[in-house]
């Protein structure tokens, strides 16, 4: 849960294209975000793991936030598909660089370490 959140917090929360292209999921990303920091900020006080891993509804809690990832996951996936769709060479470039192209369309000097990759 904990790597799956940190690599799309970078993206529902730094990410403006990705806010703008999929609103619904990036709000109910800031809810999944507040829970998370919630759950990490218990375990850094609770440095016993057994205890940590037996607090109340702490397994219901860490489950019902692991589904809410993979829900925007998907609508991450699906939208970042639809981009490759229409323009196939962008399957030659990662998520985060495809994200990065997408937000830095209109700067050519920030994209253009990719397009190495696209050509």
């Amino acid at each position: 849960m904990q790597q799956t959140w940190a690599f799309l917090e970078n993206l529902f929360i730094g990410s403006e294209e990705v806010k703008k292209e999929l609103p619904k999921e990036s709000e109910s990303f800031l809810t999944i975000d507040k829970e998370t920091k919630e759950v990490l900020k218990k375990g850094q006080n609770e440095k016993n793991i057994l205890k940590f891993c037996t607090i109340d509804k702490m397994l219901s809690n860490l489950e019902k936030i692991q589904a809410e990832l993979r829900i925007c996951e998907k609508a991450l996936n699906d939208f970042l598909d639809g981009k490759r769709r229409s323009f196939p060479r962008f399957y030659f470039v990662s998520m985060d660089g495809l994200l990065d192209i997408l937000s830095n369309g209109n700067a050519p000097k920030k994209i253009n370490h990719h397009m190495s990759k696209i050509f």
